[in-house]
């Protein structure tokens, strides 16, 4: 397994108040990251543009902007976003919105990924937001729903990569937040695992931001997360 090859499985995430600061992070990491996810933070504070200049700059970009409304604003904003040149773009996981924004791409290269539980969330919070299910039971109920309608591929939780993994094969990518190196804070999250075991489990991208952007030395955090990774696909 290449450096090159193990780096493109290394999203940082720009969760970043504005862009001098994502572009002074981009800056700082240099070629140590070729991937970088855009979220609602920066998008509000002029994150687009960036997008598309980290585009032309050779970067790959994940706009992760979890469309979810009636199908008709999904449809048209995910035709928008396939204008932009990002690789990836999130969408929330109920089948009436994957239908919608898979019917509007039309051949584009935009690879959509379907949000099942976010990482945030555990079985006590869906039990209070009115599920009749844990986060396990979910997620393989919505990967199948997103399976048989064609979305390229799944946000989940890398606790539930492998058997997301197991049950699709080699279908579907399988990009995992929630990742924090051995020893590091789990701050918000509540399912979580190392670099080295979620690569082992299945996960084709692991979304790491803080882990890296907070790091006293973030290029040498960012190298170090992509040799992990590279001797776990050794």
């Amino acid at each position: 397994m290449s450096k090159t090859d193990a780096r493109d499985r290394l999203i940082v995430a720009l969760d970043l108040p504005d862009v001098a600061a994502a572009e002074a992070m981009v800056n700082r990491l240099g070629d140590s990251v070729g991937f970088y996810k855009i979220g609602l933070e920066l998008v509000y504070g002029d994150g687009l543009p960036l997008a598309t200049r980290l585009v032309k700059a050779g970067k790959k970009v994940f706009l992760d902007l979890k469309f979810h409304d009636i199908p008709n604003t999904v449809a048209r904003a995910t035709a928008q976003v396939a204008d932009l040149g990002a690789t990836f773009l999130t969408i929330h996981a109920y089948p009436q919105t994957m239908r919608a924004a898979r019917g509007a791409l039309a051949g584009s290269p935009l690879k959509l990924l379907a949000v099942t539980v976010m990482t945030s969330y555990d079985d006590a919070d869906l039990a209070e937001a009115g599920f009749g299910m844990g986060a396990a039971e979910l997620v393989a109920r919505r990967a199948r729903q997103a399976k048989d309608i064609g979305v390229d591929g799944l946000i989940l939780s890398p606790e539930e990569a492998a058997a997301m993994r197991a049950a699709l094969g080699r279908d579907m990518l399988l990009v995992t937040p929630g990742i924090r190196p051995a020893g590091g804070d789990l701050a918000d999250q509540k399912r979580v695992m190392t670099p080295a075991r979620a690569i082992a489990a299945g996960a084709d991208h692991l979304v790491i931001g803080r882990p890296v952007t907070q790091a006293a030395d973030p290029k040498a955090a960012a190298d170090s997360i992509v040799a992990e990774i590279a001797g776990a696909l050794a």
